[in-house]
């Protein structure tokens, strides 16, 4: 493990402490060993502002031994003053002398050696602290604490304070309170290090490689919390590290067997797959996965029944090794909508069997374990680019550069983006992925197997908390109809999932053709129906998010490989339209671009055995059977339903036509002088709300000084067609309040974009009538913070 030989000294104000300066790492095999170790340099350059006058406190600050060899404290002590903790003159000042700031017969012993990781609270302590191990001490008698002495000896060994920056999302200089408490997900979002269980990354298994190694020093993206900077990838020492590193050019780089676009369930069953065959064979391969969340699950959102076919071919020991999956369906209806009624109809859905889950949940689990296996896991990545060599093959992708300023000019802690090469790279971006689009469109892969458009919906949900007495664990619900009209495919689902939560939310195909439609709004009113809106008062929403969803099926699916990789998951598109499922079908098509992977990188076959193995796979079967569902519904609600029984219940997926989809969606939009407004009522704050309380619950956030993410083709086309022609339709079909029509000086109207409210649901880049938005990364980190959606 690489850690940082400290000394303590005394700070001298007539020092200056520049730049200049360098420091030196040392690598040993464990905290406690008592032999010297050689140190190899790193330049202050690599850390912004670290040793500033006024990040150092005059009693208690420390620096960097500069000599080649460094001896450290006994071993006793090596524990305590190896890591560059106290390097922060504020962690430095809190947590090496709060003993006298609290008194020693209520918080001693912790601080009985000052600066040490905290131990085990006696019964002394408030009750509060009694399941952790307390960080600090303050004068109010307010402890924190980690849940086990392995999360804070970590933590001391991070680093994670090593940067003044990072304080702004560390108060005081200390780590968020441990809760498990699914009410504190705002915080849990804010300090990614610690989920639930305080465990980075959502594990600990990369922490020794990543975050001792000098991962922080960059000193870059401590807000966001997650991103490999330049330091460490100029530490070359790093004990069982990456592959190998190259900066050749003016970015740095690192290879990998694989590269995974994307820690989604397609992701990262690619990536368990891969090392399970790995282990099976006697082979190693180095496996990344890359995610632009703060952290895995940040930004899954999904209904979710939960069919674990997939899982039980993947980790058939899931039940145990305690996946969060516990609730199966108990009961499942089907009704129809009217104003005032609701109809029960036959239910299509078998989902005896199923379990009722959190995806983003479900992801985090199958992040630890992949991460068991391996497989290294980067949340607060975002990939921008595609690699490519000189014969046009993809060779990896490109993370965005990191503090670039709203006019393009670089911020004091800007750092180029970093090369992630890999032999095979694989996308599992989700719905309408950035760089899987353009790889679609590049290679023609719609083309090349005659496949048509691709149709897709927006998701719009909310986890409520409700009153023991109306909850029923499992139960699920499906709706179509109101409050859409006849000709607007949608509906709502609410499902009951454990702990009092319930899961409602409201899903319109973004094919429709008023302009004056708003997707957030009818979400609202439909909570408003008499059979819904009793279950929901005196509930309380822990939760809110959006997301687009794929809907072409069969028919739509492009050829998923091309030269160097493969598209996997929602990015190709295998979600089950009549079963309102993706989960399964994504895993399953990791799984078999993990095992052709495989071979093409030892067993000298090629990336087309992926496309083969789907074909002959459940996936093919269950679309291809499914595929006439949804375009039964272009001529509208009543003869969809009339077609989709026929096919499900009589000819039972055999029928010898496949039907077409209509227009694209961002064609499907009439003019608005074709439609008469509509008009919504105001939220009364019980049920229904408004849009920036929902974002609220989204726990959203982007750094507000870089460039907009959401970027106009042509800057002129809102204001010459988009507000004349269609009155302005992306005011209304994001869920976000992204995009806004302000008077200016002269009081023409305005589209302003508020892009720190994107929630990523990628509506914008799917919906506008001329194409003309283009869906971008922001700085890695950004987004939503989703923990049980």
């Amino acid at each position: 493990m690489l850690t940082y030989a400290t000394k303590r000294c005394r700070f001298n104000p007539a020092v200056n402490y520049s730049l200049a300066t360098s420091v030196s790492c040392s690598q040993k095999s464990s905290p406690s060993a008592d032999s010297s170790e050689n140190s190899s340099p790193l330049s202050l350059a690599m850390m912004p502002r670290l040793f500033s006058k006024s990040n150092y406190h005059p009693r208690t600050c420390t620096t960097v031994s500069s000599s080649s060899s460094s001896t450290l404290y006994s071993s006793s002590k090596r524990h305590h003053y190896a890591s560059t903790y106290l390097l922060n003159s504020t962690s430095s000042t809190d947590h090496f002398e709060p003993h006298t700031q609290v008194p020693s017969s209520t918080c001693s012993d912790p601080f009985s050696s000052p600066g040490a990781p905290p131990k085990r609270p006696n019964t002394t302590y408030p009750t509060r602290t009694k399941s952790g191990y307390p960080f600090f001490c303050d004068s109010d008698i307010n402890l924190r604490f980690f849940p086990s002495q392995t999360a804070a000896s970590r933590f001391f060994s991070s680093g994670y304070l090593l940067n003044p920056t990072n304080l702004s999302f560390s108060p005081s200089g200390f780590p968020p309170k441990h809760s498990s408490s699914t009410t504190s997900n705002q915080t849990v979002n804010r300090y990614p290090f610690f989920g639930y269980s305080a465990r980075f990354f959502g594990s600990q298994t990369t922490v020794n490689r990543i975050f001792s190694s000098g991962y922080l020093l960059g000193g870059t993206n401590l807000r966001n919390s997650i991103r490999i900077g330049s330091a460490l990838l100029k530490v070359q020492s790093l004990a069982g590290g990456l592959r190998s590193f190259s900066s050749e050019s003016d970015r740095e780089s690192i290879d990998y067997d694989v590269v995974v676009v994307g820690a989604g369930p397609a992701g990262l069953s690619a990536a368990i797959r891969l090392k399970q065959m790995c282990q099976e064979k006697g082979v190693d391969l180095s496996v990344c996965v890359v995610e632009k969340g703060a952290e895995v699950g940040a930004h899954i959102l999904s209904g979710n029944v939960f069919e674990p076919r997939a899982l039980d071919e993947l980790l058939p020991q899931w039940k145990q090794e305690e996946a969060p999956i516990s609730v199966p369906v108990s009961s499942d209806k089907f009704w129809l909508l009217t104003k005032d009624h609701a109809f029960s109809l036959p239910c299509p859905f078998d989902n005896k069997g199923n379990y009722v889950i959190s995806l983003s949940q479900l992801v985090r689990w199958m992040g630890i374990k992949a991460e068991e296996l391996g497989v290294e896991i980067y949340p607060g990545f975002a990939a921008s680019e595609i690699l490519y060599d000189a014969n046009d093959k993809v060779i990896g992708i490109l993370t965005n550069d990191m503090g670039v300023a709203k006019d393009g000019s670089k911020r004091e802690n800007f750092q180029r983006g970093v090369e992630l090469k890999g032999r095979i790279t694989l996308l599992a971006e989700g719905c309408r992925g950035s760089l899987s689009e353009k790889l679609v469109k590049k290679y023609h892969l719609r083309e090349k197997v005659q496949a048509q458009h691709q149709t897709y919906a927006l998701g719009i949900k909310e986890v409520w908390e409700i009153d023991e007495s109306k909850h029923k664990p499992g139960s699920v619900l499906h709706t179509l109809g109101w409050p859409l009209d006849y000709k607007t495919y949608g509906g709502s689902f609410l499902y009951h999932m454990k702990d009092r939560q319930v899961s409602v939310g409201f899903v319109v195909a973004l094919n429709y053709q008023n302009p004056f439609l708003n997707p957030y709004e009818e979400f609202q009113k439909f909570k408003h129906h008499p059979v819904i809106k009793p279950l929901l008062e005196g509930g309380t929403v822990l939760q809110y998010g959006a997301r687009t969803l794929n809907e072409g099926g069969f028919q739509s699916i492009p050829y998923p490989v091309f030269p160097g990789g493969a598209i996997i998951g929602c990015s190709a598109g295998f979600l089950n339209v009549p079963k309102i499922k993706g989960t399964h079908t994504a895993m399953k098509s990791g799984m078999l671009a993990a095992e052709a992977a495989f071979g093409v990188l030892n067993e000298g076959s090629n990336m087309e055995a992926y496309w083969d193995n789907l074909k002959n796979s459940w996936i093919w079967e269950e679309l291809y059977k499914a595929r006439n569902y949804r375009p039964a519904f272009e001529h509208g609600l009543i003869p969809g339903l009339a077609l989709s029984a026929l096919e499900h219940y009589i000819l039972k997926g055999r029928s010898p036509l496949t039907l077409k989809h209509g227009k694209p969606d961002h064609e499907a939009t009439d003019v608005a002088k074709l439609h008469s407004p509509l008009q919504y009522s105001k939220p009364d704050g019980v049920v229904s709300f408004d849009v920036p309380t929902s974002l609220y619950r989204s726990n959203t956030n982007h750094e507000h000084d870089q460039p907009a993410h959401l970027r106009l083709r042509d800057p002129k086309i809102p204001g010459l067609v988009n507000l004349p022609d269609y009155a302005g339709p992306e005011s209304r079909y994001c869920p976000a309040r992204v995009y806004e029509y302000n008077p200016d000086e002269e009081g023409q109207l305005k589209l302003h974009i508020n892009a720190q409210n994107c929630l990523h649901c990628k509506a914008c880049d799917i919906k506008d009538p001329k194409q003309n938005i283009e869906w971008t990364v922001p700085e890695g980190g950004g987004g939503p913070g989703y923990s049980i959606m």
